[in-house]
């Protein structure tokens, strides 16, 4: 294989840049090449939220949700739990997934009032669902918002919350035994602004007679076992973490974190792969304000939903779709999850499974593990770029349909000038918000005025609306222009238009 700037990728150069030794490749993932015996899989602190996750997660989607004839999804989960992975997810839109993780637990004694029920057991994995519902009651029809379930029409999110306990831990009709709760929730896909303002709507002033509130006011509300919303009459606590999710717009998922001046939010779940920085990228735009707030980040979409190899760049539907390959001979999949979890802020990522098999080196679940044994800065920048020319040559680097387009380098934006006279001096407060990076990341502004470059700000990522600022003193009171500038890691830059200062009397 060639790569376009004619440097050759060999089955050694892909070696080489492996977490794992050449030995390894062949075995489980669980076994200790330095010695004899198996040993946990790696796990890393979940960011702010008490629990060390393994670095592969099983996700709820390919045979789990989209199960072909001849595949058990139940023993999917079971092999996972049983290979020492502890992070699962699941949905309120993936079809069986809710019951088949219920189907699986019950095998592994995860579900309280059965026999054999083990407590700790229980607490050793941290279980995540999702729901698309953006309202606490009946939703509403509004622009912008997209607001849908599997379950009974006119639901509201602790419908969906309730609907999950059930199909995993209760009679899949409603009922859920007492002790049962999942560990986070995540308000699943979201794409504009509107429904952000949705998902908000009566969290600082939640009013029970209110015609409609978002769902985050009702889903503190059963994490604290509160009823100020009058949703949560017995005060149930029934989940533990609340987060969010998105595939498409780094904006909309930034202006969600800084929107969050109460910190309900713990975990974002992030599409992230190789191809990512051909996009409007997720990697230096949403993830560093996340990891900035110490949440918790879990990436998806590794292998762009089986894009990167067998399956169309489009929205799986049914098995057909489902990929259940490992890698291929021009794109070993161990690169593009070694690259999910090398990137700055990721602590697991979940991976859809398509089969498995007793031997090690053709079952999907051991081969994704194995490769996941990987530190956080375990592949150098040279490594990664690497990966992502690899990755780039595959259906000529249009994999990722879930994201927006490439754009370039923002200038900062919402550029705001204002002036006073303090002590016969004149104060001007320049203010701005992050821009919105490229191919790489946001280094520092440049503050000019009338053409001469008068300062430098360091960038950082911007976790509330609390804009970046810099204060100017000037000794007359004529009109000065003014601009801001961000400069990239590769010395890009874009400039706003002219600020004009005007006279003062």
């Amino acid at each position: 294989m060639t790569l376009k700037n004619g440097e050759d990728i060999t089955r050694r150069h892909f070696l080489k840049i492996s977490a794992a030794t050449t030995a390894c490749l062949s075995v489980a993932p669980f076994f200790n090449c330095s010695g004899p015996g198996v040993r946990a899989p790696v796990k890393r602190n979940l960011g702010k939220i008490d629990f060390e996750v393994t670095t592969l997660g099983l996700g709820g989607q390919a045979s789990i949700q989209w199960t072909p004839t001849d595949v058990d999804p139940v023993k999917i989960i079971v092999k996972a739990f049983e290979l020492g992975v502890n992070y699962f997810d699941t949905s309120n839109l993936y079809g069986p997934s809710q019951l088949n993780f219920g189907k699986a637990f019950r095998e592994l004694n995860l579900v309280p009032g059965q026999p054999g029920y083990n407590e700790k057991k229980r607490r050793s994995i941290f279980l995540t669902s999702k729901t698309h519902l953006r309202w606490a009651k009946e939703g509403v029809s509004r622009e912008g918002v997209s607001n849908w379930t599997q379950g009974p029409e006119g639901s509201g999110v602790i419908d969906d919350l309730k609907r999950t306990l059930s199909q995993i831990f209760g009679d899949g009709e409603g009922y859920y035994p007492s002790g049962a709760y999942i560990d986070m929730i995540l308000t699943h896909n979201l794409n504009t602004m509107q429904e952000i303002d949705a998902l908000y709507e009566g969290l600082e002033d939640p009013d029970p007679q209110a015609d409609q509130i978002g769902a985050l006011v009702a889903l503190r509300g059963y994490r604290d076992g509160t009823n100020y919303t009058g949703l949560n009459p017995e005060e149930e606590n029934l989940v533990r973490h609340i987060g969010f999710s998105g595939h498409h717009s780094p904006p909309v998922m930034m202006e969600m974190i800084q929107r969050d001046s109460d910190n309900i939010l713990d975990a974002m779940l992030v599409a992230m792969n190789a191809n990512d920085r051909l996009n409007f990228n997720m990697q230096h735009n949403a993830i560093p304000i996340a990891s900035a707030k110490n949440m918790g980040i879990i990436a998806m979409k590794v292998f762009a939903d089986g894009a990167m190899y067998t399956k169309e760049a489009n929205w799986s539907r049914d098995p057909k779709h489902v990929v259940r390959t490992i890698g291929s001979p021009s794109l070993p999949s161990r690169p593009l999850v070694e690259y999910a979890l090398t990137t700055p802020g990721i602590h697991t990522a979940i991976i859809g499974i398509g089969q498995i098999n007793e031997d090690p080196q053709h079952c999907q679940l051991d081969q994704n593990l194995s490769a996941a044994q990987i530190l956080p800065e375990e592949l150098t920048p040279s490594d990664r770029e690497n990966v992502e020319k690899m990755a780039g040559l595959v259906k000529s680097g249009e994999t990722n349909y879930f994201q927006l387009p490439a754009r370039p380098l923002s200038p900062p934006r919402k550029p705001a000038v204002d002036q006073e006279m303090r002590d016969d001096q004149r104060l001007v407060n320049l203010t701005w918000h992050t821009a919105y990076a490229a191919g790489e990341p946001v280094q520092y502004y440049e503050v000019w005025r009338d053409s001469q470059k008068i300062a430098r700000v360091k960038h950082f990522p911007q976790t509330t609306h609390v804009p970046f600022a810099f204060e100017d003193m000037l000794s007359d009171r004529s009109t000065h222009t003014y601009k801001l500038t961000a400069v990239d890691r590769s010395g890009n830059s874009a400039s706003t238009e002219d600020i004009i200062l005007p006279a003062t009397g």
